[in-house]
């Protein structure tokens, strides 16, 4: 029994298809914490490219660069989700439009 290997170019609609939705849930969401799952999927699309691309040219460079997303993306969810539950302390709402830094 042979093995057959999915194509490049179904990897890479799947990212961009996770990306498209990461961007319509950054755009018409109103929700901090949806708006920040978002951003995530967005960052875990590109990793996917990254790590395709990287397979397809048998060089490791793409998987390098994922390993830097995943840390700047641990990074932004350590610091996104301090400055959301000071949000919430602070306001007692999620939504976007409801909070306005300028204001008390």
């Amino acid at each position: 029994m042979t093995m057959t290997s999915v194509p490049l170019s179904w990897y890479l609609i799947l990212s961009a298809v996770l990306f498209t939705l990461g961007v319509a849930g950054f755009l018409f969401r109103r929700n901090i914490i949806t708006v920040f799952m978002s951003i995530e999927l967005m960052l875990n699309a590109v990793n996917l490219s990254f790590v395709a691309f990287s397979y397809q040219w048998r060089q490791v460079d793409g998987h390098v660069y994922t390993f830097f997303v995943m840390v700047v993306a641990a990074a932004e969810a350590a610091v996104g989700l301090a400055i959301i539950l000071t949000v919430f302390k602070n306001r007692a709402t999620l939504q976007i439009d409801d909070v306005d830094s300028m204001k008390n």
